[in-house]
């Protein structure tokens, strides 16, 4: 008899499908799990000040504890650990190391990320950091955040120490997490930290990011000669609301600034020329060097991949002239977002055809329902269950067809502090009662397990 984790599978998939050195993991990332907010030297970041302003968080919450990782690391490790994974994808606190511009780093800081790299090797999993997850210092933002220049070199600053510090334990290296939220949802929509509402900000302090960005990559290879370095990018399949040749004009509109923005000046070609033209005197200002910079080859490329985006010609919306609709009829999320596995298959084919990436890794794929805790104890998240299983079904047919793919990191081994919604989405295979800080593997949990130990579904 087969158990709840095997029953009404959507689709045939085993481990096997894929080769034996494939990388298998869950991402992280620290302000969403650590909590200790004031302990050990940490100082606030810019999430700290942006979740305790009233009506930026839904919930009105915020990370100061979150899931406690800080103090239950090794807890949170046997269970990547028991899962069979191979492979624990973090980040690390920018707060946790410098306390100031001009301070020395923090050794309490430093030492808690040591004995988390060391706990993970112990454990058979191969570490995968990311050096910037959104939690800039706030007294860096006080002097202006990623709009000034000033930034990068403090990011290099850090990006130095932490790779000094760690490098001869981590190899493989992601310099920043989706620069499209830290630049748009940031300084733009102002639904992150730091809350700014205006597109030549946002686009500048996407171009500062996008500098560091190159200009670290060269660092981490001067202090880790062994290093794989790579950017993890939010990118989306964009396809039109209709058939008309407004909407369809209006998708390569669209994905010029959604992902052109990112891919081209990181494979050499510069920002695309139709979005300088449509954002005009908003571009950003860019000095010299800065394009070469960027355009430093990786040894990879990670994808965040959740959702297609369905956008439609409107000539009022500045500047690209396009918006996002949501189409009845479609399978979504509770979070709203369309579930289309195929659309991870169509945009990994894109990059790949259109760019010189090398190897591709799915570094964040997940989804959120609403979980339901039964009277025994177990949350039987099926419809989570489901979207991990189809989603790795459209990766394993992207492979026969092709793709570079050398990797999938699930979002993400915890629920957690999920940004401007608080703790009202849960997108982990685990279950956090946020009240005990109780662990419970769902039963999305258990069947990826299953499925990393080999067992048939």
């Amino acid at each position: 008899m087969k158990t709840p984790i095997f029953k009404n599978l959507p689709v045939a998939i085993r481990r096997a499908d894929f080769a034996d050195d494939f990388v298998w993991g869950v991402s992280t990332s620290s302000y969403q799990i650590e909590g200790a907010a004031t302990l050990d030297g940490r100082v606030p970041s810019i999430w700290d000040t942006f979740s305790t302003t009233p009506g930026k968080v839904r919930d009105g919450s915020t990370g100061a504890e979150a899931c406690d990782h800080y103090h239950r690391w090794e807890e949170d490790l046997d269970l990547a650990q028991s899962m069979g994974l191979n492979a624990y994808r973090f980040s690390i606190a920018w707060p946790r190391i410098f306390n100031g511009v001009d301070a020395a780093p923090n050794a309490r800081g430093l030492e808690f990320y040591s004995k988390l790299v060391d706990g993970m090797l112990a454990r058979g999993l191969q570490p995968w950091c990311t050096l910037y997850h959104w939690d800039l210092p706030q007294y860096l933002q006080d002097q202006g955040g990623w709009e000034n220049r000033a930034t990068i070199a403090a990011y290099l600053q850090f990006v130095e120490v932490v790779t000094r510090h760690l490098g001869g334990r981590v190899r493989h290296w992601i310099t920043h997490n989706e620069p499209w939220c830290t630049a748009m949802h940031g300084n733009w929509d102002g639904m992150h930290a730091p809350g700014k509402r205006s597109l030549p900000l946002a686009l500048q302090v996407c171009h500062h990011v996008m500098v560091s960005h190159g200009r670290a990559v060269a660092l981490i290879r001067a202090q880790v000669p062994d290093a794989q370095v790579g950017i993890a990018l939010s990118l989306h399949p964009i396809r039109a609301a209709s058939d008309s040749a407004a909407d369809q004009a209006a998708v390569q509109r669209h994905d010029g600034l959604r992902n052109r923005w990112f891919l081209d000046p990181l494979y050499g070609r510069g920002y695309p020329q139709q979005v300088l033209e449509l954002v005009g005197d908003d571009a950003p200002r860019i000095e010299a060097g800065d394009m070469d910079a960027i355009a430093t080859p990786l040894d990879f490329l990670g994808v965040n991949y959740y959702f297609p985006e369905v956008v439609r010609d409107a000539p009022e919306q500045y500047p690209l002239r396009s918006e996002i609709v949501h189409l009845a009829g479609r399978e979504r999320t509770a979070f709203g977002w369309e579930v289309a596995p195929q659309g991870m298959v169509e945009l990994l084919q894109r990059i790949e055809r259109d760019y010189p990436t090398g190897p591709l890794y799915v570094t964040e794929n997940g989804s959120t329902y609403e979980d339901h805790v039964s009277a025994d104890g177990s949350i039987a998240d099926v419809q989570r269950r489901d979207y991990l299983i189809r989603h790795l079904a459209a990766m394993r047919d992207a492979i026969a067809a092709g793709a570079n793919i050398h990797g999938y990191f699930a979002w993400s081994l915890l629920d957690n502090f999920e940004w401007a919604e608080g703790y009202l989405r849960r997108f982990g295979l685990t279950y956090i009662d946020y009240a005990t800080q109780e662990r419970t593997l769902k039963h999305s949990g258990h069947w990826y397990s299953a499925f990393l130990h080999g067992a048939q579904n």
